[in-house]
Parts: C-alpha cells; sequence; structure tokens
C-alpha cells in the first residue's frame, strides 16, 4: 500500500486494497473495526472495562491500564481475526470517551488517572468560584452558557487546589482522544471541535490557545495544539508499533470525542441531521448551519467545516438499565450466566401490553445527577406514583420512558430556536432493543432510525481515517456510504397519551429540585 504507482488507475487499485482502522474507548468497553476502501466493515471486535467511583460523583479511568491498554488489544487482535497486512492499514482513527481531563509528564505517563467527562462532578466548589469570578455576561462570552461538569477548565483549575503536585509536574493536560493520539504518534493535538468545545475558556474559535485567558488555569504550552479532526497528527511510532501490531509509519489522524464519532458514524453530516447516543450514558449532536446559544445545551462548532452543533447528554442510559437488570432481573442474568439468552434482550417482554405512562409510574433518570438540560449535579432519581399493583416490568418500562423524555426535552430546545429536524439516527447498544426506540418515537412524535452499520464511533473514526488518507475528498462523499437499516415511525395516538406524563415528568424536577439539594448536602 505504501508504494504507489503513477496514474489515476493505480490510485483507484490502491484504494481497493486499502484498508482502515478506527478505535473508540467509551465508558465501559472499548471497540475498534477495520473497513475497506468501499466502507464495507472486515472485522470488529470489543473489550469490556470498568470505571472507578472512589468518592460521590468522582469517575475516573486509568488512562493507561485501561486505555492505552484496551488500544494495543483491540489493535492486535483485529489484524489478528482480519489476516489483514499491517502494511495495508492505510490510516488509524481513534475517539476516546467525552471530555476528560489527565495530566501527563514529558513521557506521557499519566500522573493520576484521567477525571472522567460531564458524570464527574468534583469541581462544583471551582464551577461556583468561576461563575462569581468571572459575572454572569462574562460566563457567556467565554463558555456561551452556565459553566458546567463537562467542561476540562474547572477540572484543571481543581488539580491547582487540590493535588497541587500534580498540577505543577503536569507538561500537559489531555483529553482522552489527545492522549491516545500522542501514545501512538508522540505528538499532541486536540480535535479543533472537542478543544472548542470542551476546553473553554482554553481554546479560540479558529483553533488557537486563547493566552488572555489561560493564565487563570494553566500556562498555554500544557496544552495540545488543536487540529482538524481528520487532519494527519503523525505516524505510528517503532515503540506504539511494537504494543499495537500496527507497522511504523502509518498514518494516525488527529480524532475526537466518541459521541462526535459516533455521529458520523450514523450520517449526522448536514444542518437537520440529529444523532441519540444510546450508550452507558445518552448523548446528542444536532448539526445546524448557524452558531446557537442556549443555557439548557451546549452550543459549539461542530467538526464538520462550516457547521455548527448542539449537544446535550443524559447520565444515565444504558447505566440505568444496568442498574435495572442486576437490581430487578437477577434471574436473568443468573440464566445468562449459565448459558442462556442475554438478560437485556429478555426484559423488555411484555412491556408493549404496558399502556404508555407505565400504570401511573414517573421515573425522573437523574441516578448519577444530570447534564443537559437541567444542568445539575445534585439531581436524585426518583420513581413517582408506585402502587401495590406495580410490578418489574412496570418499574423497567418506566425507565426507558424517562430516557425518551429527556430526548423530548432536548427536541423541545431545537423547536424552540425553530432549527430544522430533517432526522433522527440513533446507534449504540440500546438502539438494538426495538421496544425502546418505539417508546422514544412515540414520545417524541419523530422518526427514529437506525442506521445498518451500529458499530458505532469505531466505525465513524474509520471513516474520517480514509478522509483524512485522501480516499474522499470532503465529509460529504460519506453520506453514500451509510445507511439506515430500520426506521421507528410514531403511534400519534400514543404519542397524545403520553403528553400529560412528559408535563409531569419536567414538573416532578422542578417541585423535588431543592429537596433534592438538600439530600445531596446530607450525604
Amino acid at each position: 500500500m505504501r508504494e504507489r504507482k503513477t496514474g489515476r488507475e493505480a490510485d483507484r487499485l490502491d484504494w481497493e486494497r486499502a484498508y482502515f482502522m478506527g478505535i473508540d474507548v467509551g465508558t465501559a468497553a472499548t471497540k475498534g473495526v477495520i473497513i475497506d476502501g468501499q466502507c464495507r466493515v472486515v472485522a470488529q471486535c470489543s473489550t469490556g472495562h470498568g470505571m472507578e467511583n472512589p468518592r460521590p460523583g468522582w469517575y475516573e479511568h486509568d488512562a493507561e491500564g485501561v486505555w492505552w491498554h484496551d488500544v494495543c488489544q483491540v489493535s492486535r487482535e483485529l489484524l489478528r481475526s482480519s489476516g489483514i497486512p499491517a502494511g495495508q492499514i492505510a490510516a488509524v482513527g481513534t475517539s476516546t470517551l467525552g471530555s476528560d481531563c489527565l495530566p501527563v509528564d514529558e513521557q506521557c505517563r499519566p500522573l493520576r488517572r484521567a477525571i472522567l467527562y460531564g458524570i464527574d462532578a468534583r469541581a462544583g466548589e471551582e464551577i461556583a468560584w468561576l461563575t462569581e469570578h468571572y459575572g454572569p455576561e462574562k460566563v457567556h462570552t467565554l463558555f456561551g452558557r452556565p459553566i458546567c461538569s463537562g467542561d476540562v477548565a474547572p477540572k484543571i483549575l481543581w488539580l491547582k487546589h487540590h493535588e497541587p503536585e500534580v498540577y505543577h509536574r503536569t507538561y500537559k493536560f489531555l483529553t482522552g482522544s489527545s492522549y491516545v493520539t500522542a501514545k501512538l504518534t508522540g505528538n499532541y493535538v486536540v480535535d479543533q471541535f472537542l478543544g472548542q468545545a470542551s476546553f473553554r475558556p482554553l481554546y479560540r474559535t479558529d483553533g488557537t490557545v486563547n493566552q488572555q485567558e489561560c493564565g487563570l488555569y494553566c500556562r498555554p504550552d500544557q496544552l495540545a495544539q488543536a487540529r482538524p479532526v481528520h487532519g494527519i497528527a503523525g505516524t505510528v511510532t517503532q515503540a506504539a508499533a511494537r504494543e499495537t501490531g500496527l507497522e511504523p509509519g502509518t498514518p494516525v489522524i488527529v480524532g475526537t470525542g466518541d459521541s462526535s464519532a459516533e455521529a458520523i458514524s450514523t450520517g449526522v453530516l448536514e444542518p437537520g441531521d440529529m444523532m441519540l447516543q444510546f450508550g452507558s450514558t445518552l448523548f446528542l449532536y444536532y448539526c445546524t448551519d448557524r452558531p446557537v446559544l442556549d443555557d439548557r445545551v451546549r452550543g459549539n462548532n461542530f467538526l464538520i467545516p462550516g457547521t455548527y452543533s448542539l449537544a446535550g447528554g443524559t447520565n444515565t442510559c444504558g447505566t440505568l438499565t444496568k442498574w435495572y437488570r442486576d437490581v430487578l432481573f437477577p434471574d436473568l442474568l443468573r440464566e445468562q450466566e449459565t448459558g442462556g439468552p442475554n438478560a437485556f434482550s429478555r426484559m423488555p417482554e411484555g412491556l408493549e401490553k404496558i399502556p404508555p405512562g407505565s400504570g401511573g409510574l414517573i421515573t425522573l433518570p437523574y441516578f448519577a445527577g444530570e447534564r443537559t438540560p437541567i444542568n445539575d449535579p445534585a439531581a436524585k432519581g426518583v420513581v413517582f406514583g408506585l402502587k401495590l399493583t406495580h410490578t418489574r416490568r412496570h418499574l423497567y418500562r418506566s425507565a426507558l420512558e424517562s430516557v425518551g423524555y429527556s430526548v423530548r426535552q432536548h427536541l423541545d430546545v431545537i423547536r424552540d430556536h425553530r432549527l430544522p429536524l430533517k432526522k433522527i439516527m440513533a446507534v449504540g447498544g440500546g438502539a438494538q432493543n426495538g421496544t425502546w426506540m418505539q417508546l422514544v418515537a412515540d414520545i417524541t412524535g419523530e422518526p427514529i432510525q437506525v442506521a445498518a452499520v451500529s458499530v458505532g464511533a469505531a466505525y465513524g473514526d474509520a471513516l474520517m481515517a480514509a478522509l483524512g488518507a485522501g480516499r474522499f475528498q470532503d465529509f460529504s462523499q460519506l453520506s453514500k456510504y451509510i445507511a439506515t437499516e430500520r426506521t421507528y415511525q410514531p403511534d400519534m395516538e400514543q404519542h397524545q397519551k403520553y403528553e400529560p406524563y412528559f408535563q409531569m415528568y419536567g414538573q416532578l424536577y422542578r417541585q423535588t429540585k431543592e429537596l433534592m439539594h438538600q439530600l445531596d448536602c446530607m450525604e
């Protein structure tokens, strides 16, 4: 693949022989794919990992032991299982979970465990201090919205206040994708979109470091260089090649966060497209042609040139259904562990017989606080309306409905700004639950489409690697390779039945918010 002939026909044949690797490190698992020049998946694999919760509201990963270990393991397994020579991998793309904060030394060795994305709420005091320090007007100027737990800057400030030894030893403050790319290439880079979206106010919209505001948090040289997501960050080093099985000199693109890579994998490529990522958490991206500022969500440039995004997230999605499985369906889990069917595949049985509203149950899915649209890390989970006639399946259906209500709240933000909604693409493990997808369609009143390739962010990474390597000229050319497998059409009669429950869903949070915060102070 490296030795090219001249001429258009030779290039066409080269692309037919080329393959592209994508690896995504998520909250609970790492997934990888290899695609060919026609964007067909020819190999895939995954490996699970845990998440550490050392204190309430704290969530961490071992970057070396989880992120890098998994990338090496998945890369080697993809090459082994596919039988594809490493020299035919034309480019590699990677993504990782959300916007994390990882301090490393000059050898790219982590100085502590990575502080995870918006689910980690340890920097609440720093957020409050920054909000008072800047004042409302400047907060909106610098952040475009209220400062939240998904911002990396207050986490850097937390390290400065609580772990000064680590802070002073830090060579670079990285996010997950920057760390993985640095381990592969030796270069410290960050996706311009991810840097501007998650590191505010440390980067300007053009990707340059905002030196005027940087000093409060860290030195400008402690930040990675911002580049376009599909730009070539460097090539695989000899050391990384030994660990990953890749060939030295293989191009590696800059990479990005898992949710934006997943959006690309589903065909969110132009204004009006929206992705719902049903992973451990629910995350969504909506692509628009103009910047939108709204305190309920996060508005930024998008990774596709000339576009912008609205982003939001519900902290518990797959983690919520896992909790219900472990607590309410342990018998199905035991059967799974002894060779029976997957517990998740059986949990929806009989849910279609339960009417909208789950027999008068409303669940608030704030089991780990909440991001958007309420932006309240102290929010608590609530199951409201319990009666002796309710069963575990009523409770489970209500939990699924609660995520649908959260999606509906985000769609209302889009509608409030009179933005067009062309399509909603669902992806992730939860998208395989047809009952759940139908509930979301009925609650929102919108068709929910599931992409034919459901690998997720790793597929998006591979597509962007192909773009970065020159297989495609721009993002729009990817659209013809991304197909829809099935569509869940909303039942508008069911939609009307959900309306009063949706209204009570929002009201229930507003009326219990103060008690939630009091309870949070007592823990």
